[in-house]
């Protein structure tokens, strides 16, 4: 019987239907040419060549792109990374690789690197990093990565892992025996992953301190990162975990890897050394989407509005939403939740048997019910599991249907009503909101004569915890003191 994780993590389409962007960064080569006498002859055309298909790097950053909401265009920003990264490759340990960085427009913290160089940034990433040292530090550990060759390394492990476990089920023909050892071939795994991430920040620490750096910039970059993630599930309503070595994760925990990067640090030398170079980090930053962007849809409060795809609808009473590439999730500090995607209907198929046959296995449907959103067609239907009750409802927009999942698992009838009040606030967009729709903006001001957390904290668009977020999004530890005229990032609209 499928659970409530099950259920809420299958598979969608949300993503495609949303207009996930593609990579946009197509370009031509021209060449100049003298214009052809009158006399000369008029060459034949040259006959059309398919073009090569695409090899396995360059489906690789397309799928990177379309994962993380497409290339973030910002050419003044971009221009500021890459010349860092230039920094950064002329004193690494293999200064005949060159590399290449694009921008993700995602809201996530995260960074890769593909074997040829090229390096992908979040937006998000950057809105935590306080000045070119910290990004200098992402960057250095993401190159150590593809100089060590850990992708390559990681492969042939997996190979090995993999050929054990067949040797032993199928030449010994001892299946439980081949399962065993698959299971310590993937802690092996996963404990060769963490040895590469402590690798890669001790490479990075070094390189960036050749690159004249400032060393300590990694161990802050962590250290913000690590806040940004306890503020974020915080705001989730759920409890951080606790800190200290998971063997079953592929990244050691931040503590761990904060400590190493301070002790990399010191070993070249006391703080205060190398370059943060602040302000012209600020200044690369300023006016940069923070957050979900609207052709993603975002969240206002309880409130998510997609203006791309034209409606809006408001989550129950104290939920907080976290908006991911595959379907809007919502969660509440009582453990309610909902997901929203969409899909398509098949030729002649009913948003009744829609429902039933999609979502109601492992569960026990009552009635479906036929209702009217706002001009919509929609039908709900209340089905209960050994451990959730579900209120499952599809919406019919233009071609598509909505899917709306709501979960508790003691439904009482006071939240179910919460439910369908939520339900009924489905609605379409006015072309006037659409217009109106703008995303968030991490903008750089300076601190006033008297200005506190609180104050600049109060001047900022958004209500959520923002003493809280302007202290993690400037890297301000507890109780540190503002200056007068200081470049902070505020949070606008």
């Amino acid at each position: 019987m499928p659970g409530f994780v099950d259920i809420l993590s299958r598979p969608s389409r949300f993503a495609i239907l949303a207009g996930a962007l593609a990579l946009a960064g197509c370009s031509s080569m021209n060449s100049e040419r003298a214009a052809p006498q009158a006399t000369a002859a008029v060459p034949a055309a040259a006959p059309k060549v398919a073009p090569p298909p695409p090899s396995a790097v360059t489906q690789e950053q397309a799928r990177i792109a379309s994962a993380y909401g497409g290339v973030y265009q910002n050419g003044r920003l971009e221009a500021h990374l890459n010349a860092i990264a230039d920094r950064l490759a002329a004193t690494s340990e293999r200064p005949d690789l060159r590399y290449k960085v694009t921008l993700l427009n995602s809201p996530l913290i995260n960074a890769f690197a593909l074997p040829n160089g090229n390096l992908y940034v979040t937006r998000g990433l950057l809105a935590v990093a306080n000045d070119s040292s910290e990004v200098a530090a992402v960057l250095a550990h993401e190159m150590a990565h593809v100089t060590a060759r850990h992708a390559l390394q990681r492969a042939d492990e997996e190979r090995k892992a993999l050929l054990v476990s067949r040797v032993v089920s199928d030449v010994l023909q001892d299946q439980q025996a081949g399962q065993v050892a698959l299971a310590k071939g993937k802690l092996s795994l996963a404990s060769f992953s963490r040895s590469q991430e402590l690798e890669a920040d001790r490479i990075g620490v070094q390189n960036i301190a050749r690159a004249g750096f400032d060393p300590y910039g990694a161990s802050r970059f962590l250290l913000s990162m690590g806040r940004q993630a306890d503020l974020r599930i915080a705001a989730l309503g759920q409890k951080p975990s606790q800190p200290g070595l998971d063997f079953t994760a592929t990244h050691p925990s931040t503590p761990e890897r904060v400590q190493l990067a301070v002790s990399s640090a010191r070993q070249i030398g006391a703080p205060g050394i190398g370059e943060r170079d602040r302000d012209g980090y600020l200044t690369a930053i300023d006016g940069m989407t923070y957050g979900d962007d609207p052709s993603q849809g975002f969240a206002r409060g309880r409130t998510f509005l997609h203006p791309r795809l034209g409606f809006s609808f408001v989550a129950p009473e104290g939920f907080a939403f976290d908006n991911g590439a595959e379907a809007l999730l919502g969660v509440s500090p009582d453990g309610r939740a909902l997901r929203m995607d969409a899909a398509k209907l098949a030729i002649g198929q009913s948003l009744d048997g829609y429902v039933q046959e999609n979502w109601i296995d492992g569960t026990e449907p009552g009635p479906v019910e036929r209702l009217d959103l706002n001009g919509m067609e929609a039908v709900t239907v209340l089905a209960k599991g050994r451990e959730w009750t579900f209120r499952f409802a599809a919406i019919r927009l233009g071609p598509d249907v909505y899917r709306l999942i709501f979960a508790a698992r003691d439904l009482t009838p006071a939240i179910d009503g919460g439910f369908r009040e939520s339900l009924m606030t489905f609605r379409r967009l006015a072309q006037a909101e659409i217009d109106a729709a703008r995303p968030l903006r991490l903008d750089v001001a300076r601190v006033r004569e008297g200005d506190t957390e609180a104050t600049i904290a109060g001047r900022m668009a958004v209500s959520d915890r923002a003493v809280e977020r302007f202290a993690v999004l400037n890297g301000l530890a507890p109780g540190e003191t503002l200056r007068a005229g200081e470049r902070v990032k505020v949070i606008d609209e």
